[in-house]
């Protein structure tokens, strides 16, 4: 019988899924949500709950800000001191939890956040290692 993580984390997928099928995969004690390879999308739980949270970037932070959604932090260890770590995932709006097309508009922009961080990102050095 399916729990309800993974019932929520399928609901998520559909949600999505106007920027191409998804996938969840466990992930550090939440979800990973992708299309094409790449991760639009967490489902993490901070204290209130498993919630949907949607890739983002700097320059469109101020779109989430603007609709009111909260940005993903977590709190960790560093020299013995809590640090708050914000992390580029923002929550998903709640109106657009309601159906795919509500959904859309902010499933595009986490799918352009992950194509950007992708891009961004040095290619993969390929090949074997020469034996000096």
């Amino acid at each position: 019988m399916a729990n309800t993580r993974s019932e929520f984390a399928q609901y998520c997928c559909e949600l999505l899924s106007t920027v191409g099928p998804c996938t969840a995969k466990r992930m550090f004690g939440g979800w990973g949500i992708s299309t094409d390879g790449l991760t639009i999308a967490i489902i993490a739980d901070l204290g209130s709950g498993e919630k949907l949270w949607l890739k983002a970037h700097d320059g469109t932070r101020h779109v989430w800000e603007a609709a009111g959604c909260e940005r993903f932090t977590y709190n960790s260890t560093k020299d013995g001191e809590s640090v708050s770590r914000g992390m580029n995932y923002y929550s998903a709006p709640e109106d657009a939890m309601d159906a795919t097309h509500a959904m859309a508009p902010w499933a595009r922009l986490a799918m352009e956040a992950a194509v950007s961080a992708k891009a961004s990102k040095p290619p993969k050095k390929t090949g074997t290692k020469r034996a000096r």
